[in-house]
């Protein structure tokens, strides 16, 4: 409990030195960094009243310490997100994480099992954490960066680029290992999360229904309702067993109706991640053998620190966010399939997980949906997809190509001396 106040220094020094990285990247990146401020109000408003809310939290210097820490979620995002081309920059965060996260997730737990298990207090049952700190976070971890890797196999499927095909190998042992952790980690919120948020990345990357708005809508909506009424409707309980669960969701509806009348003022909250400080965490601790640190549901989180007014703000987030995200899809689908997925990852991950909460991967991901990005950088994006992925197409197959349905620009590789401009009614060359 001292550590929850004071913090570990390692991990503070860390962050420190992150966070001045990301300050230093975007003060570079000023010009593209304001035009992200400028069109994201809500999602600045909600951090500026996290700011104001540790004023009255009961332990005022940890809270700002922690939204401090916070702040770097938001900016790692917009790091992203000011890259020149942010569809590329987004592919590279998944596959490197996820190239590093998920191999040596099962490295630990097929051979170092000191590292990469647990066992509970209660009855020493072995639980599988991999590179995580426990089973719920492994699970999340396999939930976005599998995610990540359907998102490209559905990508290599509408391009069918031959030499890409080592591509798709990688990408599908990626999904196997995912499967294989989420069924050692027996998270079945991430499990269901990931089938659900897959069937969006399905619809979203079939043109012919990604354009059509309504559709996707009907898709968010179905999604988000099957979730909800599995979860918190009788209807749905025999859906919530198959999973493995009883209807108490393994304890936590019993911790919600302990914990809510815990909230001293409802309209603000008890500060910024102060709730689950000082007495109130003895008293819960004194009533739990698992000794819970979290509400295990993003909603509640948020009410309890921030109170209603923080989760009315956090309301306005999640609608501008899916609008944002579905504006992604409309000016360049590709970013725009796995923002609504991700944007769908966090409303439902967060019925049973504190998903909403500073330094959780699916928050951060939430954040890279929500993130509104300037229509005139998307435009340009897409613009630069096409040029970056005919550019390698050789002049001996430019009369297939003028055949191709819009206008794109196909340059000779081995020499790099035209620039073929290639339209339907017009033909020309320009030396460089």
């Amino acid at each position: 409990m001292t550590e929850a106040l004071e913090g570990n220094p390692l991990q503070r020094n860390i962050l420190t030195v992150m966070l001045f990285i990301a300050i230093v990247v975007l003060f570079q990146r000023r010009r593209e960094f304001f035009s992200l401020l400028r069109v994201n109000a809500p999602i600045l408003l909600f951090f500026g009243y996290c700011a104001v809310s540790t004023l009255w939290s009961d332990f005022t210097d940890v809270s700002f310490k922690r939204w401090i820490k916070a702040l770097g979620d938001p900016l790692m995002v917009m790091i992203v997100l000011t890259d020149p081309v942010p569809s590329h920059a987004v592919k590279r965060f998944l596959a490197w994480t996820g190239f590093l996260l998920v191999p040596v997730s099962v490295l630990l737990i097929r051979y170092y099992p000191l590292m990469g298990r647990a066992y509970r207090n209660i009855d020493g049952k072995i639980m599988f954490t991999g590179v995580a700190s426990d089973k719920n976070m492994l699970g999340a971890i396999s939930l976005l960066f599998g995610l990540g890797a359907v998102w490209r196999i559905l990508h290599w499927l509408q391009e069918r680029h031959p030499r890409s095909i080592r591509s798709l190998m990688v990408y599908g042992s990626v999904v196997l290992m995912v499967l294989w952790l989420l069924r050692k980690a027996n998270s079945a919120t991430s499990l269901a999360c990931f089938v659900l948020a897959s069937v969006v990345l399905v619809v979203t990357s079939i043109p012919v229904l990604a354009r059509c708005r309504a559709i996707v809508h009907l898709v968010v909506v179905m999604v988000l309702a099957v979730s909800t009424i599995a979860l918190f409707f009788d209807a749905g309980g025999g859906m919530v067993q198959t999973l493995g669960r009883d209807a108490t969701l393994t304890g936590r509806t019993d911790l919600w109706d302990e914990i809510i009348p815990m909230n001293g003022d409802p309209f603000l909250g008890t500060g910024f991640e102060s709730f689950w400080m000082g007495s109130r965490l003895e008293k819960i601790w004194s009533l739990h053998w698992w000794h819970p640190n979290e509400a295990h549901n993003g909603y509640i989180e948020v009410f309890l620190n921030l109170g209603w007014t923080g989760l009315s703000l956090l309301a306005i987030v999640a609608v501008t966010g899916y609008r944002n995200a579905l504006n992604k899809l409309r000016w360049d689908p590709e970013l725009g399939g796995i923002s609504v997925a991700f944007f769908v990852v966090g409303m439902t991950y967060s019925c049973t997980e504190a998903g909403f909460r500073m330094l959780n991967p699916v928050w951060i991901c939430f954040l890279l949906a929500a993130i509104a990005v300037p229509k005139s950088r998307l435009l340009q994006t897409s613009a630069a997809t096409d040029s970056r992925e005919t550019a390698a197409t050789p002049v001996p197959q430019l009369a297939e190509a003028l055949s191709y349905p819009r206008s794109t620009t196909y340059m000779d590789t081995s020499q790099l001396r035209y620039v073929w401009s290639i339209d339907p009614r017009t033909s020309h060359k320009t030396e460089l």
